[in-house]
């Protein structure tokens, strides 16, 4: 038995050192690249606020994070600008191609400000853990769901094996699509944030449901097609991104339709229900 285990781990350190010889050279010494032990470590901690936090507010009173979350959001709006203007500009002065782009492990300026930018992308996958943390605050534990915690939580250390290894290439067109859907995103929840004098004009909520749907059809479109050509990218790495976005995508529809369509059915069922009754009493 003993045998078999230190044949086991022989086995996966010979395999991670291949892996690590063929990582990325130019991020290899960017923070929190060196081991994925910290992202794993932030992953766990962001968990267990997950499960205990809510604990711990049960008996406080909610916090007032008014002002914490307009600069909070104001933040994430800038850096996913960022993020989304270096990755178009870059891409296309290094004529990258939206149906199958190899990683170029260059330090010429485009390429390395693309791998530049996918790294404070997956930054950025740390600091959205704040998002939880928010609600557990605020005590709206209803929006803390499976769905926002499997996302957050997946997100981080997903994107330590992207920019470890793939800080280019197909690697952009997630980061970049998904930057662009944070912009709005995060503009939304920042003036949702003022309160409601705001809030009274931001009936666009559905709309950015509908646009995070979109942006999950054609990540999927995106690895089938680079799948279907066979491009010069880690094939696992495009199946990985097909199946990851059919699960966040399904799990959204069932968002959209719990939130949307089954919320107005019932409201016209009461509706109904309630001029059944006032035409009994007529």
């Amino acid at each position: 038995m003993e045998d078999s285990l230190l044949d086991v781990y022989e086995n996966f350190s010979s395999f991670w050192e291949h892996s690590l010889a063929h990582s990325d050279p130019r991020t290899k010494e960017w923070f929190l690249m060196q081991s994925p032990l910290p992202t794993l470590q932030l992953t766990a901690l962001y968990l267990f606020l997950v499960y205990f936090g809510p604990m711990f507010m049960k008996n406080r009173s909610a916090f007032d994070c008014k002002l914490c979350l307009v600069i909070y959001n104001a933040f994430l709006v800038i850096l996913n600008l960022y993020i989304f203007l270096e990755l178009v500009i870059c891409s296309t002065r290094a004529g990258y191609s939206y149906t199958c782009q190899k990683v170029v492990y260059s330090y010429e300026d485009n390429e390395y400000r693309i791998a530049k930018a996918l790294w404070w992308y997956y930054i950025s996958k740390c600091i959205e853990f704040m998002d939880t943390i928010f609600f557990i605050l605020r005590k709206k534990n209803n929006q803390v769901s499976f769905l926002h915690v499997y996302h957050h939580a997946t997100m981080f250390p997903l994107w330590w094996i992207g920019v470890k290894w793939v800080a280019g290439g197909c690697s952009f067109f997630g980061a970049q699509m998904n930057s662009f859907v944070h912009v709005v995103m995060y503009t939304y929840y920042g003036l949702s944030a003022l309160g409601p004098a705001v809030q009274k004009y931001l009936w666009w909520k559905r709309y950015l449901t509908k646009l995070q749907l979109v942006q999950f059809v054609l990540g999927m479109a995106y690895a089938l097609q680079s799948i279907l050509l066979d491009c010069e990218f880690p094939l696992w790495m495009r199946w990985s991104l097909f199946f990851y976005s059919l699960s966040i995508m399904m799990l959204f529809l069932n968002f959209y339709y719990q939130a949307y369509m089954n919320t107005s059915r019932n409201k016209k069922s009461s509706s109904s229900n309630a001029a059944a009754v006032n035409k009994k009493h007529d």
